[in-house]
């Protein structure tokens, strides 16, 4: 891989303006990293290499012109195959999609991609209809991990993870309904936000509902500041879209977390993390507070409720699903097709009931935030597993890492079970950001979870820069050094 296949956004941009790399040479090095790895990894389930290389023509010439459209022009993009592209399929990773069409609109995402001069390379996997958190599908086939070819990426956002992580471009646009970025991020040594609930407009509004959200899979904290201020633009299609921001995320993004406040909960009261997670998690709270903050173990906040997120999320599979035949549902995977029927059982009140739940616990999270201005927790409890199962089991399985204080081990289409600490954030619609805090003894990454109250996104985007900056992270890099040469333990034991 080159260098240059490496370089964040806002080196990249910084690049372009002093004529040192010009959007074309960026884009065939992103090209040749998807020549060369995707093969193997099976990250894209399109790559355009006519259009992108039209587009990183205009970008350079824009660039040379002095009239760059900002830093996202001319930087090598993916999109999650969930997000509609004019021209391009969205199969949705489902064999119940046609794929002739027709695709004749960009979802909010892509529209102001394609206005910020992004140059767009291609579509990355997805599981079917991303109802899940590994990468596979009956249509795309298996996606793997840049680290370990054996193991999962995570999902459902794993091919815009993986094509990140792999250098396959800069950056990439998913989707996450209960964990679906930051579960890869942390997979994959990436960075993955999930912004607040409503600031990257949707359409058309997917089955989830208000579980559903859109953000950047990027290279750093600061390219996610970047990409958001990019994707974060209002759409007249959303009716719940928040009015034009006045400021950039960048704005005050290097200031540090001194003074801050900051919650401390290595399993919010009923997970189970795997003890070499725990210890990496425990070693960058403790950066966190060595640079400044103020940190505090804390109580548990709720119970666990994954009982309400999969009444919710069972309803949006079965919504999804409803359209098609008794047949058509044959060639479904059979997870989602159990799921679906979950859902279909689903009264009304029970669905509300669940609603309730979000309520309850968007109340105890205001009331948490009056007292501490972040919460940082694991984001995923475990380290990636073998590619090919629903958890950390094989399919048909159950999964090891349910909660504590629940009922026993869930089916694995009951997937969230094995990521408890990202979802309770879907169901607030807080901003939560997943970034790299080292790897483990056997060379696989971890990822710290930094949660925010509702619209301080940049809050959150300011610590995760601030711990990224003391690390000097590069997933990229990494990645291929850990393959080539095993973990290294920094001074303070953490494995980076």
């Amino acid at each position: 891989m080159s260098d240059l296949a490496g370089m964040s956004a806002a080196e990249l941009a910084a690049a372009y303006a002093a004529r040192d790399v010009s959007p074309v040479e960026a884009t065939r090095a992103a090209l040749t990293a998807i020549e060369e790895r995707d093969a193997e990894l099976n990250a894209f389930v399109l790559v355009d290499e006519d259009a992108a290389l039209r587009s990183a023509a205009e970008s350079e010439a824009r660039w040379a012109a002095g009239t760059a459209r900002g830093p996202a022009d001319g930087v090598p993009t993916s999109v999650k195959d969930l997000e509609r592209t004019q021209g391009w399929p969205t199969l949705r990773g489902s064999r119940l999609v046609d794929e002739s069409g027709p695709w004749r609109e960009d979802s909010p995402s892509v529209a102001r991609l394609r206005e910020a001069g992004a140059v767009l390379i291609g579509k990355t996997t997805t599981p079917e209809f991303g109802w899940k958190g590994v990468t596979d599908s009956p249509r795309t086939g298996i996606t793997l991990n840049p680290w370990d070819t054996a193991l999962t990426p995570g999902g459902s956002s794993g091919g815009s993870a993986a094509a990140v992580a792999a250098g396959m471009g800069t950056w990439s646009i998913g989707t996450d309904g209960g964990g679906s970025i930051r579960v890869p991020a942390a997979f994959t040594g990436t960075v993955g936000l999930k912004p607040t609930g409503d600031l990257v407009s949707t359409y058309p509004q997917g089955s989830n509902g208000l579980l559903s959200h859109r953000g950047p899979i990027t290279l750093s904290v600061l390219d996610a500041a970047i990409l958001l201020d990019v994707i974060g633009r209002p759409d007249g299609r959303d009716w719940a879209a928040p009015p034009e921001r006045d400021e950039s995320f960048t704005l005050g993004i290097e200031s540090g977390v001194a003074g801050l406040s900051i919650g401390y909960s290595p399993d919010l009261g009923y997970g189970r993390t795997d003890p070499e997670v725990a210890a990496l998690v425990a070693a960058a709270v403790g950066v966190l507070a060595d640079l400044g903050a103020h940190v505090t173990e804390v109580a548990p906040m709720f119970e666990d409720p994954i009982e309400a997120f999969q009444t919710l999320w069972c309803a949006g599979a079965a919504r999804t699903l409803r359209p098609y035949s008794p047949e058509q549902l044959d060639l479904v995977d059979p997870g989602l097709r159990q799921c679906a029927e979950e859902g279909r059982a689903t009264t009304a009140v029970e669905y509300l009931d669940a609603m309730a739940v979000c309520t309850d616990l968007g109340f105890r999270m205001g009331r948490f935030h009056q007292s501490f201005d972040l919460l940082v927790t694991p984001a995923v409890p475990t380290v990636a597993f073998e590619a090919g199962r629903n958890g950390p089991v094989p399919c048909g399985g159950t999964t090891p890492h349910t909660p504590r204080n629940g009922p026993g081990p869930q089916p694995t289409h009951v997937w969230a079970s094995w990521t408890p600490y990202t979802y309770p954030f879907n169901m607030t619609r807080q901003p939560a950001l997943s970034v790299p805090c080292g790897v483990t003894p056997s060379g696989l990454p971890v990822g710290l979870q930094i949660v925010g109250p509702r619209h301080r996104d940049g809050r959150v985007l300011r610590a995760g820069r601030a711990y990224e900056k003391h690390t000097g992270w590069s997933p990229v890099a990494e990645a291929s050094r850990t393959r080539a040469d095993g973990p290294r333990a920094d001074e303070r034991g953490q494995q980076t």
